[in-house]
């Protein structure tokens, strides 16, 4: 199946024509997950779909992850919204890739919005794929065999700086997890494995590792990496947490943002 697809920036994100019956039917699964490896993020506007669509296509691509916050997950910073997880989404204002704890990060995410907020609330994307493609084959070389450790905590800090006793106890619930700098995917593509969550290279001195993962991530969240993504009511968008890190712009938390959100399950191990 052809599919009409658009690039939105250089590097990074596509627009894709597809009614819904068509992504509903599954035949154009290996298409999008080629095109989502390719570009990072696929955009499809005018979406009017129900959640149980919105389920219902993205297990046409790949295992919906579900836990106690349910297989749609509301994004919203507003306790009014979703009471249990407003403080979790903190985090999505910082440079991230979903699930650093887990040895299998996330593969996909799919998400439309439900009500936006009149000014901010953009949604960025920076290709990190193109990002490690782009460094000097010395570099590429240094990088390769480092490791990072990751925790979670690190990706509240922007956020919430002065943290409660409480809200670190919560924070450290997840285990820290060592990854490497590089992914290797089975591909044979390679991509940075960056995200604020990173707190420290192994085997390096502390001030030079934070220096590094500084650059990189100045590096790879460059304007020719990146896409900003202003949303509009019957957006359907979804990116390659494997291969791109995302983050939202401010807005104002009492406008009732909200977002429903599937998650992928992972599918190769971050190596």
């Amino acid at each position: 199946m052809n599919l009409s697809v658009k690039n939105i920036e250089p590097r990074i994100g596509a627009e894709v024509e597809a009614d819904i019956d068509i992504l509903l039917s599954g035949k154009a699964k290996d298409q999008l997950r080629d095109l989502l490896e390719e570009r990072g993020v696929i955009l499809f506007r005018d979406m009017e779909i129900t959640d149980e669509q919105h389920l219902a296509f993205s297990k046409t691509l790949g295992t919906i992850e579900g836990d106690k916050s349910g297989e749609v997950y509301k994004v919203s910073v507003s306790k009014k919204v979703n009471p249990e997880f407003a403080e979790y989404n903190l985090g999505n204002f910082s440079w991230h890739m979903d699930r650093t704890d887990l040895d299998m990060p996330n593969f996909c995410t799919i998400l439309r919005p439900q009500k936006l907020s009149p000014a901010g609330g953009e949604t960025q994307f920076a290709n990190t794929y193109a990002a490690y493609e782009d460094l000097p084959a010395e570099e590429k070389a240094f990088l390769d065999d480092l490791k990072v450790v990751h925790r979670v905590e690190s990706s509240f800090r922007e956020k919430v700086p002065h943290p409660t006793e409480e809200q670190l106890a919560r924070w450290r619930t997840y285990p820290p997890k060592v990854h490497p700098l590089v992914w290797h995917h089975k591909s044979g593509r390679n991509s940075l494995a960056l995200s604020t969550s990173a707190t420290e290279v192994v085997g390096m001195d502390p001030a030079e590792g934070t220096a590094l993962l500084k650059r990189l991530m100045e590096w790879a969240t460059q304007p020719q990496y990146v896409y900003t993504h202003e949303w509009r009511m019957g957006d359907l968008l979804m990116w390659d947490n494997t291969g791109t890190m995302h983050r939202v712009l401010p807005y104002d938390p009492d406008s009732g943002r909200c977002l429903h959100r599937t998650t992928l399950a992972g599918e190769e191990a971050l190596v």
